[in-house]
């Protein structure tokens, strides 16, 4: 069944699953401060697969998807800490502060507020066209960090939330990363997707065939802000402590340049960038702290890593506009055809 052409997302997302799990088990047998790397890789990994499931097939890149890491991380934060902890950081309702979820409960829930939240944004943003729509998510961005910034009561302003459960360990981004690449294959399998990519292509000729091009940017877009959320959880959970800082343009234009470089049209790009900019960046960042001979220390300058990775993306779009992969999608390996559909092949 996974070897016809319909199922060809799952063929992608099983390969790339696959990978993941070997790079998981590896993963156990390096020191933690690689391990973290990795994790934070795969985290990373949920972010650039949920933009691709709007970006990737709308066509329209997303500035302010970040915004819905940060809702994500702060609300599974209230959810899942302490009544104590929250009664010192925060001014919560009653019911809020006493409240405190099991962090798997916690994760459904934020999912499904933000999948809601996402449906009310994004239903007069999805009317937009041309830059407009790019321009209103950024807008999205900034008000959302602007608010976290300064609504202590319920974020804690600008001091940091700390004390989070620091569950997201190997495995649970892991499980995270991989369930991020399923939904964005089996998405890629419904005719949603295939009308959303026939106007990716060309807005007036699917218009004029009857595409609903707001239903389906919409519906692309409220899936993609659900799985983002989660990967925000999975991130504040991992580093124990949330500021409005951390979800703001570092992190877009990050997760942005993951996307582009490996090709936004491609699930297999979106992996495959997270990969090459996580490596990139861990080296450079390597040699940013220096490394000593004799009794001298050497160092570069701080900043090396972000010239790299804007140097990196430039040779890659100047060389290939599209990513590196552009519209490729790894799969299963096809199955040869029988001896007699063959000779058939042969004679015919």
């Amino acid at each position: 069944m996974l070897h016809n052409p319909a199922f060809r997302p799952l063929q992608t997302a099983a390969v790339l699953i696959l990978v993941l799990l070997t790079v998981a088990l590896l993963a156990m047998l390096t020191p933690p401060a690689m391990q973290r790397t990795i994790v934070e890789g795969m985290i990373k990994l949920v972010v650039v697969v949920g933009l691709f499931v709007f970006v990737g097939n709308s066509g329209v890149f997303s500035f302010g998807h970040v915004a819905f890491m940060a809702i994500g991380g702060y609300m599974s934060a209230i959810l899942t800490l302490t009544p104590a902890r929250k009664e010192t950081l925060l001014d919560l309702p009653g019911f809020l502060e006493t409240l405190q979820l099991p962090w798997p409960v916690a994760l459904l829930v934020v999912i499904a507020a933000v999948g809601l939240l996402a449906l009310l944004i994004g239903w007069p943003l999805c009317r937009l066209r041309g830059i407009a729509l790019p321009m209103a998510t950024f807008a999205v961005l900034i008000i959302t960090y602007v608010i976290a910034s300064n609504l202590k009561e319920v974020t804690g302003g600008r001091q940091a939330l700390v004390g989070l459960p620091r569950y997201t360990g190997l495995w649970v981004a892991f499980g995270g990363a991989s369930l991020a690449i399923l939904a964005a294959a089996l998405y890629g399998m419904t005719r949603h997707s295939l009308l959303l990519r026939c106007s990716r292509e060309n807005e007036v000729a699917a218009a004029a065939t009857g595409i609903d091009l707001e239903r389906e940017r919409l519906i692309a877009f409220v899936l993609s802000a659900m799985i983002v959320a989660a990967g925000g959880v999975l991130f504040s959970h991992f580093i124990g402590t949330i500021t409005a800082n951390t979800f703001y343009l570092d992190l877009t234009f990050v997760t942005l340049t993951m996307l582009v470089a490996g090709g936004m049209r491609s699930l297999t790009g979106a992996f495959v960038g997270v990969a090459l900019v996580s490596i990139v960046s861990e080296l450079f960042r390597g040699i940013e702290r220096g490394f000593t001979v004799g009794d001298t220390t050497i160092a570069a300058p701080p900043g090396l890593q972000e010239i790299a990775l804007a140097v990196i993306l430039l040779a890659i779009l100047v060389r290939r506009p599209a990513g590196l992969l552009g519209d490729f999608e790894i799969g299963l390996p096809r199955r040869r055809a029988s001896g007699a559909a063959e000779s058939v092949a042969q004679q015919g």
